[in-house]
Protein backbone atom coordinates (compact mmCIF):
# COMPACT_ATOMS: atom_id res chain seq x y z
CA UNK A 1 0.00 0.00 0.00
CA UNK A 2 1.41 3.82 -0.83
CA UNK A 3 0.90 5.23 2.32
CA UNK A 4 3.24 8.37 1.18
CA UNK A 5 1.29 11.91 2.15
CA UNK A 6 2.31 15.67 1.24
CA UNK A 7 0.86 18.15 2.66
CA UNK A 8 0.87 21.38 1.42
CA UNK A 9 0.36 24.13 4.65
CA UNK A 10 1.67 21.96 7.35
CA UNK A 11 3.53 23.81 10.11
CA UNK A 12 0.98 25.16 11.91
CA UNK A 13 -2.67 25.04 12.89
CA UNK A 14 -4.66 22.46 10.96
CA UNK A 15 -1.84 21.63 8.83
CA UNK A 16 0.03 20.81 12.12
CA UNK A 17 -2.11 18.79 13.31
CA UNK A 18 -2.89 16.98 10.06
CA UNK A 19 1.10 16.40 9.81
CA UNK A 20 1.13 14.96 13.57
CA UNK A 21 -2.02 12.80 12.60
CA UNK A 22 -0.94 11.29 9.35
CA UNK A 23 2.66 10.32 11.24
CA UNK A 24 1.12 8.87 13.86
CA UNK A 25 -0.85 6.43 11.89
CA UNK A 26 2.05 4.85 9.90
CA UNK A 27 2.16 7.33 6.88
CA UNK A 28 5.52 8.77 5.56
CA UNK A 29 4.86 12.34 5.53
CA UNK A 30 6.33 15.48 4.33
CA UNK A 31 4.87 19.05 4.72
CA UNK A 32 5.59 22.60 3.34
CA UNK A 33 5.79 26.02 4.57
CA UNK A 34 6.78 29.31 3.55
CA UNK A 35 7.42 32.07 6.12
CA UNK A 36 7.28 29.60 9.45
CA UNK A 37 10.73 28.09 9.00
CA UNK A 38 10.97 28.26 13.29
CA UNK A 39 7.61 26.60 13.44
CA UNK A 40 8.63 24.00 10.71
CA UNK A 41 11.67 22.83 12.44
CA UNK A 42 9.76 22.33 16.00
CA UNK A 43 7.29 19.94 14.21
CA UNK A 44 9.96 17.99 12.64
CA UNK A 45 11.73 17.96 15.72
CA UNK A 46 8.76 16.68 17.68
CA UNK A 47 8.17 14.11 15.44
CA UNK A 48 11.52 13.18 14.74
CA UNK A 49 11.10 9.49 15.98
CA UNK A 50 8.44 9.49 12.58
CA UNK A 51 11.14 10.37 9.82
CA UNK A 52 8.58 13.42 8.78
CA UNK A 53 10.22 16.03 6.65
CA UNK A 54 9.88 19.79 5.97
CA UNK A 55 10.24 21.44 2.37
CA UNK A 56 10.33 25.32 1.94
CA UNK A 57 8.03 25.96 -0.69
CA UNK A 58 5.60 28.96 -1.48
CA UNK A 59 2.64 27.74 -3.79
CA UNK A 60 2.18 30.88 -5.73
CA UNK A 61 5.74 29.88 -7.44
CA UNK A 62 5.18 27.93 -10.09
CA UNK A 63 8.89 26.56 -9.88
CA UNK A 64 9.01 26.34 -6.35
CA UNK A 65 6.14 24.00 -6.57
CA UNK A 66 8.32 22.11 -9.58
CA UNK A 67 11.28 21.58 -7.11
CA UNK A 68 8.68 20.21 -4.24
CA UNK A 69 7.66 18.00 -6.51
CA UNK A 70 11.16 16.61 -8.06
CA UNK A 71 12.49 16.11 -4.32
CA UNK A 72 9.44 14.13 -3.05
CA UNK A 73 9.92 12.15 -6.33
CA UNK A 74 13.25 11.29 -5.67
CA UNK A 75 12.91 10.82 -1.91
CA UNK A 76 9.28 8.96 -2.08
CA UNK A 77 8.38 7.81 -5.60
CA UNK A 78 4.60 8.22 -6.12
CA UNK A 79 2.89 11.12 -4.12
CA UNK A 80 -0.58 8.92 -3.50
CA UNK A 81 -1.99 12.01 -0.86
CA UNK A 82 -1.46 15.49 -1.33
CA UNK A 83 -2.91 18.01 1.00
CA UNK A 84 -3.60 21.72 0.12
CA UNK A 85 -3.86 23.01 3.06
CA UNK A 86 -1.69 26.01 2.82
CA UNK A 87 -3.74 29.71 2.43
CA UNK A 88 -3.68 33.06 3.40
CA UNK A 89 -6.74 35.26 5.24
CA UNK A 90 -7.49 39.01 5.20
CA UNK A 91 -9.82 41.14 6.66
CA UNK A 92 -10.69 43.94 5.00
CA UNK A 93 -13.91 45.79 3.78
CA UNK A 94 -14.74 45.38 0.12
CA UNK A 95 -14.30 48.83 -0.70
CA UNK A 96 -10.68 49.22 0.75
CA UNK A 97 -9.21 45.73 -1.36
CA UNK A 98 -6.60 46.91 -3.84
CA UNK A 99 -6.46 44.85 -6.80
CA UNK A 100 -2.70 43.50 -4.96
CA UNK A 101 -4.76 42.48 -2.53
CA UNK A 102 -7.25 40.55 -4.28
CA UNK A 103 -4.27 39.09 -6.79
CA UNK A 104 -2.36 38.45 -3.50
CA UNK A 105 -5.37 35.90 -2.12
CA UNK A 106 -5.67 34.59 -5.67
CA UNK A 107 -2.45 33.24 -5.99
CA UNK A 108 -1.71 31.61 -2.64
CA UNK A 109 -5.29 30.15 -2.23
CA UNK A 110 -5.88 29.43 -5.75
CA UNK A 111 -3.13 29.36 -8.40
CA UNK A 112 -1.11 27.31 -5.88
CA UNK A 113 -3.76 25.05 -5.51
CA UNK A 114 -3.32 24.93 -9.08
CA UNK A 115 0.46 24.80 -9.36
CA UNK A 116 0.30 21.51 -6.94
CA UNK A 117 -2.47 19.27 -8.97
CA UNK A 118 -0.67 19.51 -12.06
CA UNK A 119 2.22 18.52 -10.69
CA UNK A 120 1.59 15.45 -8.70
CA UNK A 121 -1.23 14.64 -11.08
CA UNK A 122 0.58 13.07 -13.65
CA UNK A 123 1.87 10.23 -11.32
CA UNK A 124 -1.41 10.04 -10.44
CA UNK A 125 -2.96 9.28 -13.90
CA UNK A 126 -0.41 6.93 -14.36
CA UNK A 127 -0.55 4.51 -11.47
CA UNK A 128 -4.37 5.08 -11.41
CA UNK A 129 -4.39 5.91 -7.60
CA UNK A 130 -4.40 9.19 -5.56
CA UNK A 131 -6.37 11.20 -2.88
CA UNK A 132 -6.48 15.28 -3.55
CA UNK A 133 -7.86 17.06 -0.42
CA UNK A 134 -8.46 20.69 -0.68
CA UNK A 135 -8.76 22.57 2.51
CA UNK A 136 -11.50 25.32 1.61
CA UNK A 137 -13.90 27.13 4.70
CA UNK A 138 -17.18 27.79 5.97
CA UNK A 139 -16.73 31.03 4.60
CA UNK A 140 -16.40 29.56 1.30
CA UNK A 141 -19.95 28.02 1.38
CA UNK A 142 -21.69 30.56 3.10
CA UNK A 143 -19.62 34.05 2.29
CA UNK A 144 -18.32 36.20 5.01
CA UNK A 145 -18.47 40.03 5.43
CA UNK A 146 -15.81 42.00 4.83
CA UNK A 147 -13.53 39.10 4.06
CA UNK A 148 -14.82 38.94 0.37
CA UNK A 149 -11.49 38.18 -1.51
CA UNK A 150 -11.22 35.18 0.95
CA UNK A 151 -14.72 33.86 0.85
CA UNK A 152 -14.33 33.62 -3.03
CA UNK A 153 -11.54 32.33 -3.37
CA UNK A 154 -12.33 29.43 -0.93
CA UNK A 155 -15.10 28.89 -2.99
CA UNK A 156 -13.30 28.61 -6.11
CA UNK A 157 -11.91 26.02 -3.91
CA UNK A 158 -15.22 23.98 -3.88
CA UNK A 159 -15.63 24.58 -7.33
CA UNK A 160 -12.31 23.05 -8.54
CA UNK A 161 -13.23 20.27 -5.99
CA UNK A 162 -16.45 18.98 -7.89
CA UNK A 163 -15.13 19.68 -11.35
CA UNK A 164 -11.83 17.96 -10.67
CA UNK A 165 -13.77 14.43 -8.94
CA UNK A 166 -16.14 14.39 -12.12
CA UNK A 167 -12.50 14.58 -14.73
CA UNK A 168 -10.40 11.77 -12.68
CA UNK A 169 -12.99 9.60 -11.17
CA UNK A 170 -11.97 7.41 -14.15
CA UNK A 171 -8.68 7.42 -13.24
CA UNK A 172 -9.51 6.10 -9.92
CA UNK A 173 -8.55 9.15 -8.12
CA UNK A 174 -10.40 11.06 -5.58
CA UNK A 175 -11.41 14.81 -4.90
CA UNK A 176 -12.57 15.60 -1.90
CA UNK A 177 -12.54 18.83 0.54
CA UNK A 178 -12.82 20.07 3.76
CA UNK A 179 -14.09 22.99 5.16
CA UNK A 180 -14.07 23.78 8.28
CA UNK A 181 -15.87 26.12 10.13
CA UNK A 182 -14.16 28.89 13.27
CA UNK A 183 -11.45 26.38 14.43
CA UNK A 184 -8.98 27.52 17.19
CA UNK A 185 -6.04 28.61 14.94
CA UNK A 186 -3.30 31.45 14.98
CA UNK A 187 -5.09 32.66 11.73
CA UNK A 188 -8.42 33.10 13.46
CA UNK A 189 -6.80 35.22 16.10
CA UNK A 190 -7.50 38.18 13.82
CA UNK A 191 -10.81 38.47 14.70
CA UNK A 192 -10.47 38.97 18.45
CA UNK A 193 -11.21 36.75 21.78
CA UNK A 194 -15.24 38.59 21.52
CA UNK A 195 -15.90 38.24 18.23
CA UNK A 196 -15.12 34.44 18.35
CA UNK A 197 -17.29 34.35 22.00
CA UNK A 198 -20.14 35.42 19.43
CA UNK A 199 -19.44 32.93 16.84
CA UNK A 200 -19.56 30.06 19.15
CA UNK A 201 -22.77 31.13 20.19
CA UNK A 202 -23.68 30.48 17.02
CA UNK A 203 -21.88 26.95 16.56
CA UNK A 204 -24.88 24.33 17.68
CA UNK A 205 -21.86 21.95 19.79
CA UNK A 206 -21.70 25.46 21.61
CA UNK A 207 -17.19 25.45 20.61
CA UNK A 208 -14.77 26.64 18.46
CA UNK A 209 -13.23 23.22 16.89
CA UNK A 210 -9.72 21.78 17.35
CA UNK A 211 -7.67 21.31 14.67
CA UNK A 212 -7.13 18.14 15.79
CA UNK A 213 -10.94 18.30 14.72
CA UNK A 214 -10.16 18.72 11.23
CA UNK A 215 -6.95 16.73 10.70
CA UNK A 216 -8.98 13.21 11.27
CA UNK A 217 -11.27 14.01 8.72
CA UNK A 218 -8.90 15.09 6.51
CA UNK A 219 -6.98 11.73 7.11
CA UNK A 220 -10.15 9.73 6.93
CA UNK A 221 -10.70 11.01 3.39
CA UNK A 222 -7.49 9.02 2.32
CA UNK A 223 -8.45 5.80 3.76
CA UNK A 224 -9.84 2.91 1.77
CA UNK A 225 -12.55 3.07 4.43
CA UNK A 226 -13.58 6.20 2.19
CA UNK A 227 -12.81 4.76 -1.39
CA UNK A 228 -16.29 5.32 -2.74
CA UNK A 229 -16.45 8.85 -1.47
CA UNK A 230 -15.59 12.16 -3.93
CA UNK A 231 -16.64 14.98 -5.35
CA UNK A 232 -17.65 15.85 -1.11
CA UNK A 233 -17.63 19.37 1.03
CA UNK A 234 -17.24 17.81 4.38
CA UNK A 235 -18.29 21.14 6.77
CA UNK A 236 -16.63 20.26 9.98
CA UNK A 237 -18.12 23.59 11.41
CA UNK A 238 -19.83 21.49 14.59
CA UNK A 239 -23.42 22.29 13.51
CA UNK A 240 -22.23 26.41 12.37
CA UNK A 241 -24.42 27.80 9.86
CA UNK A 242 -26.44 24.63 8.80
Amino acid sequence: MNNCVCIVGGSKGIGAATVKEFAKSGYRVAFTYNNSQKAAEKLCNELYEYGVVSFKCDISCKSDVKNLYLELKKRFGFVKNIIINAGIAQQKMFCDITEDDWDKMFDVNIKGAFYVIKEFLHDMVLNKDGNIITVSSVWGITGASCESHYSASKAALIGLTKSLSLELGPSNIRVNCVAPGIIKTEMNEIHGEDVLSELAQQISLGRLGKPEEVATVIKSLCSNDMSYVTGQIIATTGGFMI
